[in-house]
């Protein structure tokens, strides 16, 4: 049975991309990730693992050769927040860690309040509180 998922993600600088994603919340993981070259971060209860690494290191166990630039719409990580409040405080935190905001926080629908950002080597993440309780049926 699958225990967990690991997203792994290239990065150009491991340290100046782990300092961005502790600096928004996520959780160091001490078990992978301690070399110079990658980082480990537990997001949520733990059950998902987003491990940074410098490029080359992600060509060799990637098997690709990874393009000049990457443009990072490729994938988009959503993340959930238990408040509005909560949502405005991660969009508060990109910024100061030097991240860049592509979706200003607000309401959608009347049950949902998010935004989106873009980490240091540009891939988009959304957060998002839901009040599953003014969720339309169906």
């Amino acid at each position: 049975m699958i225990r967990s998922i690991w997203i792994n993600l290239p990065v150009k600088d491991v340290h100046k991309s782990k300092a961005f994603f502790t600096h928004i919340g996520f959780t160091p993981n001490s078990s992978y990730g301690v070399r110079d070259d990658s980082a480990s971060f537990l997001v949520g209860d733990g059950q998902l693992v987003v491990m940074l690494f410098e490029r080359s290191s992600y060509e060799g166990f990637a098997g690709v050769d990874l393009p000049a630039h990457l443009n990072g719409a490729e994938v988009l990580f959503s993340i959930d927040a238990e408040s509005p409040e909560e949502v405005d405080e991660l969009a508060r935190k990109v910024i100061e860690a030097g991240g860049s905001v592509y979706g200003e926080p607000a309401y959608k629908d009347g049950w949902m309040y998010g935004c989106g950002f873009i980490d240091l080597d540009g891939q988009r993440w959304s957060v998002l509180y839901m009040d599953t309780s003014n969720m339309p049926l169906g």
